[in-house]
Formats: structure tokens, C-alpha cells, sequence
């Protein structure tokens, strides 16, 4: 069977999505097309975090039902609108019976093709955050063991892949329910003892606050890529109590300052939610100055999208222009800010290993903290250099 893939989404629906499709290339007969026009089937990885991103997803599955005929579809899409999607034609996994996959299925997978995003550790989250969709798409917290993950790690090791991703909704969350923790999970598998890097997904603060401070000594490795994806949302506690986050500012700012003052070059990245419905100007101004004060290398802004089955799915967005100003001031802050922050790096030595092609004839490497350098030249992937930083355009480093 000839199968034609794509994947949107988060880490962890893509590293999902890559696996089933690995699943499926067990079988020798099954292998993977560059075009829908020359498949017997198109498999897709979907993500519905906002409307828009649904929308794009479902005319998607309806250009692939008409090129290949055959689809199926997996991620989140496949819960929350996917009784309404499946036909003759297309067929549904939802997350719900992927969990099987968490139950054993993941284990011993062989992967059989380049397309590999990463380890799933967990499915689920234990949030019940007011706005989210995903949580109900996923369910409750299922951990898969730590042996069988350090196994995984194993395995792609032996395929050279040297930088492994762990990724869930919640990595922070990780093993709650099977009496363990996410730092020690990262001990286990940087006591490896092969050469390669590790990068953690995201983590939920209130999950980080709880296990902290076990969990930013197990980063000293020289393993652990020093980096944070913590999605704060807002700085204003009113619009975090309706949002049912389940920590204050104050503690996602405990988290931050540990990590930062143990790691001071680390980069970290943050979502940020605009136009919640009992947001404000003074909230607003709140989270503008969490922004200043703390200087994320990385800001993920999105708008308030009211989602089915959510607590909040009668609740009205702001004003849209207003978020498009409340936006644009986050956009310019955050430009000035990494103007000054890659300035620091002019003239200092890196150590850098690459991890991609780039454009335009360049590859991309990350240094210790994730940041990614551009390297002019072609690169074996993988391989370490070390690079003087000459330049740096608006979020990377520029490598000679």
C-alpha cells in the first residue's frame, strides 16, 4: 500500500501521527509516496487548538478525499468534529482509542521512515483549563513507563538521530499517575551513555511549580538542551482564576526566575492569550510588563477562540481590532527586546550542532540553550562545530 502523509499541530501530534504512520510501514508491503495523486491512502495528523486551524484541517481532508480517495485521520480533529467527518472514504482514529497505542503499541515500534517528530511520554493532561479543547480531546493522564521511553531513546539512537524530543500536552505532568516524575525520566535517560541531546516539550506551570525543585537540577546535564516552553497565558490573576489555569503569576514567575537564575543564557518561549473574555487594558498592561521584565526569546500569541465542549464556549472574545493592537504592541516589544538580547552574542564561540538545512544553501544549528544558528555551507546533520557568532537576524544567531 502506497500512503501519502502530512501532520499538523503540536509536538505531540505530530510525534503521534509519525508514529502510526512507522506502525504501518511494519508492513513491508506499505510505503510512503511524496503525493497524495499517488497514494493508496493519505494518512493526516490534525490540530483544531483554535476555529481557523479546524477549518483549515477539514477542507484539507476534503482536497486529500478528492486526489486519493482514501484518508484517515488522526489528532485532535478526530474527537471534536469527527463523527461529522467520516464517510465511506474517510476514516476516523480518535485520540481516545489512540490511548491503546500508549498501552503497550508504542513500545517496540520500528521506525522504518525519515518522518519521526519526537516521543510521546504521556497522553492527557490533568488540567481542566476553562478555554481548552484539547484536554477533552485527549482525556485523563495516561504515562507510558520509563524504561519503555529510555528504550525508545535507544532506538533512535541507533538510528543517529542525536537530538531526542520528548513531548506530551503537559511533559511537567508526566508520570502522576504512575509515581513518578518528569526529573526523573530526564535523569534516566541522560544517564544514557551516548552521545546525543535532549530537548523537553512543554510544561504547564502549575505542574513545573510542584516537582521545581527536583526538576532544574536535572537539567544541569550536559544533555539537556537549556531550554522552556512554559505557557503562561496571562499575567493577570482575574483572567488566569476564569481561565481555570490552577496557578497565580506569581508562581509561573517562581518557575521562570529558578530556571533562569540556575541557567541565565537559556531560552524560553511563552504563549500568551489576548482578547479572554474578562480580560482588560490594566490585564493587558499586566502581561505587557511580565513581557519586559522577563524577555522570552520566544512569544506565541494567539486570540481567545470560544471551542466546542469547553467551559468557555459561550463566552465572547475583545474586540478584534482591539487584539490586533494588543498584538502589534507584544510584536514590537518583543523585537526590541531580542534586538538587545542577540546583541550579547556578537563576537563570542559557540558549540553548536546541526540539526537541519536552512535556506538559500545554509544549515541550522542549536547552541546549549536551543537557540538556533545559521551556518553558511553545507553541513553533515548532526555533526558539532564550533562558530564564532558574526550577526543575528530577528529570533537567531548568525554562525561563521
Amino acid at each position: 500500500m502506497k500512503i501519502y502523509f502530512e501532520s499538523y499541530g503540536c509536538t505531540l501530534q505530530k510525534s503521534e501521527s509519525s508514529l502510526y504512520l512507522n506502525k504501518l510501514l511494519q508492513d513491508k508491503d506499505n510505503r510512503v509516496v511524496d503525493n497524495p495523486e499517488d497514494a493508496d491512502i493519505s494518512l493526516i495528523g490534525t490540530c483544531v487548538v483554535i476555529k481557523h486551524t479546524e477549518d483549515k484541517m477539514v477542507k484539507r481532508i476534503s482536497a486529500l478525499e478528492k486526489t486519493t480517495g482514501k484518508v484517515q485521520v488522526l489528532g485532535c480533529l478526530a474527537t471534536v468534529n469527527g463523527n461529522t467527518i467520516e464517510s465511506e472514504n474517510i476514516e476516523v482514529l480518535k485520540p481516545r482509542e489512540f490511548r491503546s497505542f500508549y498501552e503497550g503499541a508504542l513500545d517496540d515500534i520500528e521506525i522504518k521512515s525519515d518522518i519521526y517528530d519526537g516521543i510521546p511520554i504521556n497522553q492527557g493532561c490533568t488540567g481542566s483549563c476553562n478555554f481548552c479543547i484539547s484536554h477533552i480531546a485527549r482525556g485523563r493522564l495516561l504515562s507510558r513507563p520509563v524504561d519503555k521511553i529510555v528504550n525508545q531513546v535507544n532506538m533512535e539512537l541507533d538510528r543517529n538521530i542525536r537530538e531526542i524530543r520528548i513531548s506530551s500536552l503537559d511533559t511537567a505532568a508526566y508520570g502522576k499517575d504512575i509515581g513518578v516524575d518528569l526529573a526523573d525520566l530526564v535523569n534516566k535517560i541522560t544517564a544514557v551513555n551516548r552521545d546525543f541531546y535532549l530537548r523537553v516539550g512543554m510544561l504547564e506551570p502549575r505542574n513545573t511549580y510542584d516537582i521545581l525543585a527536583k526538576l532544574v537540577p536535572a537539567y544541569s546535564s550536559s544533555k539537556v538542551f537549556k531550554f522552556l516552553h512554559i505557557p503562561v497565558q496571562s499575567a493577570d490573576n482575574a483572567v488566569l482564576d476564569a481561565m481555570n489555569r490552577e496557578y497565580s503569576i506569581e508562581e509561573a514567575e517562581a518557575v521562570w526566575e529558578k530556571f533562569t537564575d540556575t541557567y541565565p543564557d537559556m531560552s524560553i518561549a511563552t504563549d500568551i492569550i489576548l482578547g479572554y473574555y474578562n480580560d482588560s487594558r490594566d490585564g493587558f498592561e499586566k502581561t505587557l510588563k511580565f513581557l519586559e521584565k522577563y524577555r522570552p526569546d520566544i512569544i506565541n500569541v494567539t486570540r481567545f477562540s470560544p471551542r466546542p465542549y469547553t467551559k468557555d464556549y459561550s463566552k465572547t472574545p475583545l474586540n478584534s481590532n482591539l487584539m490586533k493592537e494588543w498584538s502589534r504592541e507584544i510584536i514590537d516589544l518583543h523585537a526590541t527586546q531580542m534586538e538587545k538580547k542577540l546583541d550579547r552574542f556578537l563576537g563570542k564561540e559557540e558549540r553548536v550542532m546541526v540539526t537541519e538545512e536552512g535556506k538559500n544553501g545554509t544549515m541550522v544549528a542549536r547552541d546549549i540553550n536551543y537557540r538556533p544558528v545559521v551556518l553558511q555551507g553545507n553541513y553533515k546533520k548532526y555533526s558539532e562545530v564550533y562558530c564564532k557568532i558574526v550577526g543575528h537576524g530577528g529570533n537567531y544567531l548568525i554562525g561563521e
